[in-house]
């Protein structure tokens, strides 16, 4: 397990924040994952506003007007709490959407000597964003009965059943734009264990709010270089401090 590269990696993306080109796609993903974040917690608090109404009854106390903004309050702030896992299937559509973006920008900075990449048709992106999502989502639904059971182990859990899909996804949509589906599948297999611990490493800032948004932008940047790292052909640059 190559966890010196994961950690390099991490730092040539985080090193890149000042690149305009970087820096762009970076404040479009981190606007596209505030705004899908703040459109699902408006539609939740409707929807909790308009199952409960205006005027309700309880029993003792009778005809009631102020449970519904109870419920709306009580629903944004467990939306707050959801948000946590809301995040992964948002990192997950933000990468599909701007990986190239964000590869490209990387490649023009750490690899100019290489030829234009292939970048994956929208349909046959589109479908495996699609798909991927749909796992996602009923994998963490499923999960949820193991959060139950084992509790205090529930955010472990999380970071490991996520960390282990999404450094999947990431990597081989990093690994496809230069060696193909199935090229990308086989160093998908052989390099499995850097690449769940690099996804459990993503996985975990995911969780923490504020900090949640930037990932998915520098986790593409992160897995982008991992992707040339492992397959050494070429080699990121060792220095972080690269002369501009």
């Amino acid at each position: 397990m190559a966890i010196a590269q994961i950690f390099r990696a991490f730092g040539l993306a985080v090193g890149q924040v000042g690149d305009p080109s970087f820096r762009r796609v970076l404040l479009l993903g981190v606007g596209l994952a505030l705004l899908l974040l703040v459109g699902a917690s408006a539609g939740f608090v409707w929807l909790i506003d308009w199952l409960t109404g205006e005027d309700n009854w309880l029993p003792v106390l009778g005809e009631v007007s102020w449970l519904d903004d109870l419920f709306s309050w009580g629903a944004a702030l467990l939306l707050m709490v959801l948000s946590v896992f809301l995040m992964v299937p948002v990192a997950s559509a933000i990468t599909s959407m701007f990986l190239d973006d964000v590869a490209d920008a990387v490649e023009a900075e750490h690899y100019p000597h290489l030829p234009p990449a292939t970048h994956v048709p929208f349909g046959d992106a589109l479908r495996d964003t699609v798909n991927f999502m749909g796992v996602l989502i009923g994998v963490n639904i499923v999960a949820l009965v193991l959060y139950l059971m084992f509790a205090p182990f529930a955010p472990l859990i999380f970071w490991s059943v996520n960390g282990f899909l999404l450094g999947r996804e990431y990597f081989t949509l990093a690994a496809i734009r230069r060696v193909g589906r199935t090229e990308a599948k086989r160093l998908r297999g052989k390099h499995g264990l850097t690449i769940f611990v690099a996804g459990v490493l993503m996985a975990i800032p995911l969780s923490v709010p504020l900090l949640n948004l930037v990932i998915p932008i520098l986790g593409a940047a992160t897995f982008t270089h991992l992707f040339h790292q492992l397959v050494s052909v070429p080699r990121a640059t060792d220095v972080l401090h690269r002369p501009r």
